[in-house]
């Protein structure tokens, strides 16, 4: 076999395989049906195998296609990534780096991590996404995404993992909320009162589910957001309680208090996800060996008392 892929088709076939279905799969590459068949129908004869399995529940890749889906991937993601940081130095920049993270992440500190690192490597040009804590894996073992950040009970698979900051979630509630005054609550003492769900459908907002389950009660927000400053506030405007990261909101002029939950479920750590090595470049190495090592000096530092709310007994 001597064959040099064309770009084309293998964005073409990877669009196939993803949608299930020749029409869908033209109409997001924006060309006709036809054309689209005709190319994958060439590429299977030049290929000398059948690709693709086409059934009532729509077209899957054979052994053979998955194997080219693994690496067409593989193939244009080194090309955009070639692409991209040489690029950048018609624009004065050594190095792009991709992360994603979770919106967790995000409220506590990654943004604030990144950005020095950026003092210090002022020619590199980082960018940060927010995704579910999935598609946060899946992009990162893809390669669109050079790093992730993620809670790790997301499930990392054989992605290389270094610890990153630890999470422990809290009650938010205004300060004349009946358990404001306690210096910890448990989520079963949390339950009878409205609550606000923060990202439906992500790993919180399961986890918080699952456990109201083992609870024998139902998780039924009175109302749900997609970020945590929003929650905060719906919670500042005494519609319902939510249970958040502490830390991950802000003060909301002294009206709100975050109280940490006693439950075990409550502890949490995000890790940093990338892959292999041979596939990291350079500067995604730098970045990453910079969040681990903050996160290292922030577990090495001795706990400072929480100034969320008055103190408690």
């Amino acid at each position: 076999m001597n064959r040099t892929f064309d770009p084309v088709s293998l964005r073409l076939f990877i669009a196939v395989c993803e949608e299930g279905n020749i029409a869908r799969a033209a109409a997001r590459e924006a060309l006709v049906a036809s054309a689209v068949s005709k190319r994958m129908a060439l590429l299977e004869a030049e290929l000398g195998m059948p690709l693709l399995l086409r059934g009532r529940r729509g077209i899957e890749p054979t052994p053979a296609g998955q194997t080219l889906l693994r690496q067409a991937r593989e193939m244009l993601n080194l090309m955009a990534r070639v692409h991209a940081e040489l690029s950048a130095f018609t624009q004065g920049v050594v190095g792009n780096v991709r992360i994603v993270a979770s919106v967790s992440a995000l409220a506590l500190g990654l943004p604030r991590d990144v950005a020095g690192f950026l003092e210090a490597h002022p020619r590199l040009h980082v960018s940060l996404t927010e995704r579910v804590g999935k598609d946060v894996v899946r992009e990162v073992r893809e390669g669109t995404a050079d790093l992730g950040v993620v809670w790790d009970a997301v499930g990392t698979g054989d992605l290389p993992v270094l610890p990153y900051r630890g999470d422990r979630l809290g009650l938010l509630m205004p300060l004349d909320h009946p358990l404001a005054a306690r210096r910890s609550v448990s989520f079963a003492q949390a339950l009878p009162y409205p609550a606000v769900s923060v990202t439906p459908g992500g790993l919180l907002d399961d986890l918080v589910r699952r456990q109201a389950g083992l609870l024998g009660a139902a998780w039924t927000p009175r109302m749900e957001v997609a970020s945590f400053e929003a929650a905060e506030h719906i919670v500042a405007a005494g519609l319902g309680v939510a249970i958040v990261p502490i830390g991950a909101t802000g003060d909301a002029a002294g009206t709100l208090v975050c109280k940490p939950l006693k439950d075990a479920w409550a502890r949490r750590q995000l890790v940093i996800l990338s892959r292999s090595e041979p596939w990291l470049s350079a500067p995604a190495r730098a970045v990453r060996q910079h969040l681990a090592e903050v996160a290292q000096d922030l577990r090495r530092a001795p706990p400072s008392p929480s100034s969320r709310g008055p103190s408690s007994r």
